[in-house]
Formats: structure tokens, C-alpha cells, sequence
């Protein structure tokens, strides 16, 4: 190793090398601690990090540490194949009085989520070594390891006592994963005059949060299956009215946008407005918030001179035997000729672009920054890209069509989950 990197590593761990450790070695080194075994009570292993402060996580990276448990385990997995399962197994696989289909879960669980959390912790060493290095990105790779770790040591899931413990454990690691979006969006933004080639960025950053996505999808549903909710399996609604669930993020755009700007468009929705049909709404929850608030955001940008006058914004849905469409439709001016091929990479946000009238500066930097979850990656220039990767990991696409001058129209194509069709995989 050149004494350039080694000195890198050194002021990173606070500790010297003995040995020319490997790249993936050096990216872990900083973060770690050595735990101790697990005791009757419990173990620090198990300790959720939401819990700590941010001064505490300092501390703890700050310890001298040379390796992160055995790192060998990790290798092993990630040289394994995920089982992916199709929504329709889930849908279809039925419950059983005695609770063996949540057991049968459980176990499936335990088995895959450390395989899959492998297969990101490879892609997190195989990151350029400068931003591998980013502080914020070193933090989301050591939750990474943790949840393998503390999944992989947990024991064979062999009743129901068990399997309520491994849920806590899952709701446990859900909960600290919530930010890990906004932290990657961070981190990235912090080192991107570092990036050379773009398509390393949207490669790496598709594969994580697809993955990401997919990981909690299974996780979500697992917990559900422990509820008692005549109208989901798991988190997998029998009968999704897209119609609804529109009008829930209508509602909560046009909220957002009175609050901050005095005024909204009102959406009118047409097309198959009576439609039901098997789907999840975890994902839609994400999507649908995005497009409705970046249709609302244009239709008030382009209508400054009239904030009380402005032109509606219309969502028309269209359902069939092998998927569904809606489109959203807005009035917005649509995207200028020089940004439209820009707004579906990562880090790109036409709210930079609306800087010039002070007017919707504050309006922009809020609605950009809200949204349903805890720390949303909103205005990082994540919103758009994000969706169109969800889409597309759920067999489906996202696609622009701007008419420079009027508006702009966005369709989300998603297909259905029952049986019909070819269905995807999670």
C-alpha cells in the first residue's frame, strides 16, 4: 500500500496498521468496536443505534479497531444468491391456524436477509476508495454490518417465543435503518466533485435502494402477518383502490403547498376511478407524494402573477388485466429543453432552478423537504430518481413527457400482482 493511503487510514481509525490490510478492511476499520459475548441479558451487539446520540456514534467510531467481527462471514454470503419471491406467493400462501406460515416466514427471513445485506455491504466496498471514505457514507456502511452480524448471530427460529423475539429485532433494525436514504443522498452530495463517472453513482445507488426497498418490503410484511387485518396479507392489500390512495397524498400535497404558498391546484382524477385489485401501497406511499407535489410545485411556479388562478392538475388512471397507469398532468410550463433529460439523475432538482424569484424560494425548500417519512430525501435531488428505480424494480416505469411551454406529464406503470401476468419479484 502507498504511504499516501496508509496515512488516510491511520488519521481515519486513530490507530496504526500492523499489516497492509485490504480496501474493504480500511473502510471498516474506522467505524468499529470490538463487543463482547452475549450475555443471558442481551448484548451491546443487539443495541439500537437510533437510540444514540450523534456525540455517542463519534465516540464509538472513534475507537481504535482493526476489524469488524469476522469479516470472512461476510464474504461467504455475499457470494450466495438471493431467493426472491413473487408478490402472488405472498399473496397466495394462506395462513394456517396453528401460526406455521409466520414460523415458515420467520425462517425464511433469518435465512435471506443476511445474504441480501451482504450483497449492499460488497457493493459498499467496491466504492471508489475517496468516497468509501465519506464519513457519512462509512456510517451507513457500518449499519450494514451490524444488521448482518446481529441477524446472523441470532438463533434458529424454532417457536413462536423465538419468533417474537426475532421480530422485535426486525422492528428493531427497520428503525434504525429509517434515514439511511437522506444519509446516502448526504453523503454523496458531500463527495460528488469526487465522482467521475456518473454512471458508477447511479448504478451503485439503484442496486442499494432497490435493494433497500425490497429488504423492507419482506421485513414489513413479516411483522404484518402478526396483525389481524381482514383486508391485507401482510402488507399486501386485497382489494386497492388506486383511487383512494391518490386522494390520501392529494390531500397531503395540497396541504403542504396552502400552507407554505396560500393556495394549491385542485386535482381532478378520472379514468378507472372504481378499480380494485391486489397490490402493496408501501411503495406508492413513496411515489405518488413525489409526483403529486412536483406537479403542484410547477403548476405554482409558472402561475407566480396569479397564485389564486391556477390550472388544475388532473390524475387519470387506467387499469387491465396486465397492469395499471396514472398519469399525472399538470399546467406547469413543462420542463425547459436543457434540463429535461437531467431530471431523472440523482442529485438533480428543478428546485435549484426556480432560485431566481425569491418569492418561491422558501416555498420550494419546504415542499421539497417534507413528505411522509421521518427524515425525507427530498430536495437532495433523490425524489424522481428514487421513483423511477422503485418502478422499475417493481416491473414497472416511470416516464416523462414535457410539452415545453404547457405542462408536463408523468406516467407510473406498475404491474399487477396477481397472477395474471408476469409478476416481479421481491
Amino acid at each position: 500500500m502507498r504511504p499516501g493511503l496508509a496515512g488516510i487510514v491511520e488519521m481515519l481509525s486513530g490507530a496504526t496498521c500492523r499489516a497492509r490490510p485490504r480496501l474493504g478492511s480500511l473502510l471498516l476499520a474506522p467505524l468499529t468496536k470490538t463487543v463482547p459475548p452475549m450475555s443471558s441479558t442481551g448484548s451491546n451487539r443487539f443495541r439500537s443505534t437510533s437510540s444514540m446520540g450523534y456525540s455517542e456514534l463519534a465516540r464509538e467510531r472513534s475507537k481504535t479497531v482493526t476489524s469488524f467481527y469476522n469479516q470472512s462471514a461476510i464474504d461467504v454470503s455475499a457470494e450466495k444468491a438471493s431467493v426472491r419471491l413473487t408478490l402472488a406467493t405472498l399473496l397466495y400462501s394462506g395462513k394456517s391456524p396453528d401460526g406455521h406460515h409466520i414460523l415458515s416466514s420467520a425462517k425464511y427471513l433469518h435465512k435471506e436477509l443476511p445474504v441480501r445485506i451482504a450483497h449492499r455491504i460488497k457493493g459498499f466496498r467496491s466504492l471508489p476508495f475517496i468516497i468509501g471514505c465519506n464519513p457519512t457514507i462509512l456510517q451507513v456502511h457500518e449499519l450494514y454490518i451490524r444488521a448482518y452480524h446481529v441477524l446472523s448471530d441470532f438463533p434458529p427460529i424454532k417457536d413462536q417465543e423465538v419468533e417474537a423475539r426475532f421480530c422485535k429485532l426486525v422492528q428493531q433494525l427497520l428503525d434504525d435503518h429509517k434515514d439511511v436514504v437522506t444519509m446516502l443522498a448526504q453523503g454523496f452530495r458531500e463527495c460528488r466533485r469526487h465522482i467521475q463517472d456518473e454512471t458508477i453513482l447511479r448504478s451503485f445507488l439503484d442496486t442499494t435502494l432497490c435493494s433497500r426497498l425490497g429488504i423492507r418490503m419482506l421485513a414489513t410484511h413479516h411483522l404484518a402477518l402478526n396483525e389481524d387485518n381482514p383486508d391485507f396479507v401482510g402488507i399486501i392489500c386485497r382489494r386497492l383502490s388506486p383511487k383512494k390512495i391518490i386522494e390520501k397524498w392529494v390531500d397531503f400535497a395540497r396541504r403542504l403547498c396552502e400552507h407554505q404558498y396560500g393556495n394549491s391546484p385542485r386535482v381532478r382524477i378520472n379514468g378507472h376511478v372504481a378499480a380494485r385489485f391486489p397490490f402493496i401501497p408501501l411503495p406508492l406511499d413513496y411515489i405518488l407524494p413525489e409526483l403529486l407535489k412536483n406537479a403542484m410545485r410547477a403548476t405554482m411556479e409558472s402561475h407566480l402573477d396569479t397564485p389564486y388562478n391556477v390550472p388544475d392538475v388532473v390524475v387519470t388512471i387506467a387499469n387491465n388485466d396486465i397492469d395499471f397507469v396514472i398519469r399525472i398532468s399538470d399546467r406547469g410550463g413543462g420542463i425547459p429543453h436543457n434540463i429535461v433529460d437531467k431530471v431523472m439523475d440523482y442529485h438533480f432538482s428543478t428546485a435549484e432552478e426556480s432560485a431566481q424569484d425569491p418569492r418561491m424560494s422558501n416555498f420550494f425548500n419546504n415542499i421539497t423537504n417534507s413528505g411522509n417519512q421521518s427524515s425525507p430525501m427530498h430536495g437532495f435531488g433523490f425524489g424522481l430518481p428514487t421513483s423511477r428505480a422503485y418502478a422499475e424494480y417493481l416491473g414497472g416505469s416511470l416516464s416523462i413527457q414535457s410539452m415545453q411551454g404547457i405542462g408536463t406529464d408523468v406516467y407510473l406503470r406498475l404491474r399487477h400482482i396477481d397472477g395474471k401476468g408476469e409478476s416481479f419479484r421481491v
